[in-house]
């Protein structure tokens, strides 16, 4: 038996387990939708969905093919050759997964931060806002570059960190669940909303992120854990304007036509207009 058979076998678990997760969250969240939506849409969802939907497509296979052994098997690479910091130090393997799957949480929230400040990486994350109506589908928006670049600084945080296998594969299907939870257009009771909000962002919370005003939109910029946002004052409890009443989206883009997959992909392209203040 080669070295490689038991990376590739863990890795052929982690695909089954991430995929699995990922069916079963989608289709409990369209369910919730259906059943007790929290805002009138303004597009049809056959006008959104195809793009959508295309475009995490084309991701998963531009990352399968760049990446082939993702951030778990670098992780387990990692293990074997004692990089990074939580290899070089002794400590039980269940404190090492808790710790690296918060840290990971941090580091995906200062790039998203990042993402919002440098005008070029910009370019590519306001694919993301672009959707004139928020769903379980924006979750798994993202521009085909940005999902590239975000899997670069993944695996250099995963080196850097000596994250454990388990830890990051835990997190991965965590980010991947919670993006398509909070995303999702689903009415919660406000007490259920303000007790799930402590421990992770809720649909409520990471809607005012996309809003059309600029200050709203540049706040909550968490996908998975809370605390960030309060921690680094980037925490807007409301949209000013209500969930009903808040435009979801950019000023530029708001064409239905811009809802096309190959509209979306030259996007980053497209000039910078002014947004509201």
């Amino acid at each position: 038996m080669s070295g490689s058979d038991p990376i590739s076998g863990v890795l052929a678990a982690e695909q089954v387990i991430r995929l699995g997760v990922f069916a079963t969250v989608l289709a409990l969240l369209i369910a919730g939708e259906l059943l007790a939506p929290r805002r009138q849409l303004t597009v049809g969802r056959w006008r959104r969905w195809p793009g959508n939907v295309g475009i995490v497509v084309i991701d998963a296979l531009l990352v399968r093919f760049v990446f082939p052994t993702a951030a778990v098997g670098l992780a387990l690479v990692a293990e074997a050759n004692d990089w990074g910091l939580l290899n070089l130090v002794a400590v039980p393997e269940w404190l090492a997964v808790l710790v690296a799957i918060v840290l990971l949480d941090l580091i995906i929230y200062a790039q998203h931060v990042l993402f919002h400040a440098v005008p070029v990486f910009w370019r590519l994350h306001r694919m993301h806002h672009a959707d004139l109506d928020i769903d379980v589908t924006t979750g798994i928006r993202f521009h085909p570059v940005e999902i590239l670049l975000s899997m670069v600084i993944k695996l250099g945080a995963v080196v850097a960190l000596g994250a454990p296998a388990l830890g990051v594969m835990i997190f991965e299907v965590l980010l991947n669940a919670t993006s398509m939870f909070n995303h999702s257009n689903i009415r919660l009771p406000a007490a259920v909303d303000a007790m799930l909000r402590r421990i992770v962002v809720t649909p409520d919370m990471h809607r005012v992120h996309h809003s059309i005003v600029t200050r709203e939109t540049n706040s909550n910029f968490g996908f998975n854990l809370p605390w960030w946002d309060r921690l680094f004052d980037t925490y807007r409890a409301q949209p000013a304007a209500g969930h009903e009443g808040m435009t979801i989206g950019l000023c530029q883009f708001r064409e239905p036509c811009e809802l096309r997959l190959d509209r979306m992909l030259i996007q980053p392209l497209r000039p910078e207009r002014a947004q509201k203040g």
